[in-house]
């Protein structure tokens, strides 16, 4: 279970939120929605230790991430804005280093069959920085078929998609609750999961409201 206790976060002279406290546990996502500026962004950096709250703390069974460090880390996926891929890298070394900082390495067999199930067959072996933003955002996207994480933090995940592809996200999204697996994420696009409904998160610039 993920729980925050009393979260508040200032950018600048401006209180984004204050006293934002919930939790979420198995099987659930949570859907953080709200209008460009509103702190969805910084909470969910918050959320995985690259902002620091003004106030309040985040728990992860229990206890404070703080002290968990690199325990933690190992249960969370975090893909934001920044895709985190080297362009002079391939999609699969990309791919292998990510999920060796994750501190979860994978062989090269699992890496190519990661990226070609994601849509990116044939191109497994280009440098990043020849694909398209679509293409490059599915290379960060195949992190999420060989995670070993349980926390899923996701930042527009579905952006610079074609159909086929967010119905495949979709799909793999669903597998994670199904697996016992926690995701939080934003989009201001619209999608649909096959387990369960989506808990939502309004943010408003001051706060948040369940």
């Amino acid at each position: 279970m993920l729980e925050t206790a009393q979260l508040q976060c200032i950018r600048g002279d401006r209180i984004l939120f204050r006293d934002l406290s919930f939790s979420v546990t198995e099987r659930e996502m949570l859907y953080v929605r709200g209008e460009n500026g509103s702190g969805k962004t910084s909470l969910l950096r918050i959320l995985c230790g690259l902002m620091a709250p003004a106030e309040g703390e985040i728990r992860w069974n229990g206890e404070n991430v703080k002290k968990l460090g690199e325990e933690f880390n190992k249960d969370l996926l975090y893909l934001g804005h920044r895709l985190g891929i080297k362009a002079d890298l391939t999609a699969v070394e990309n791919l292998k280093v990510n999920s060796s900082l994750a501190g979860h390495p994978i062989t090269d067999d699992e890496a190519w069959d990661a990226l070609s199930e994601i849509g990116l067959k044939g191109r497994e072996d280009l440098p990043t920085k020849v694909l398209s933003q679509g293409q490059q955002r599915r290379v960060a996207l195949a992190r999420l078929l060989v995670s070993k994480s349980k926390l899923w933090v996701l930042d527009e995940p579905f952006t610079a998609l074609d159909v086929k592809a967010v119905a495949q996200l979709q799909d793999i999204l669903a597998g994670h609750l199904e697996k016992d697996g926690i995701i939080i994420l934003t989009t201001h696009q619209d999608f649909s999961v096959s387990t369960g409904t989506p808990r939502e998160l309004s943010m408003d610039g001051r706060g948040g409201r369940q």
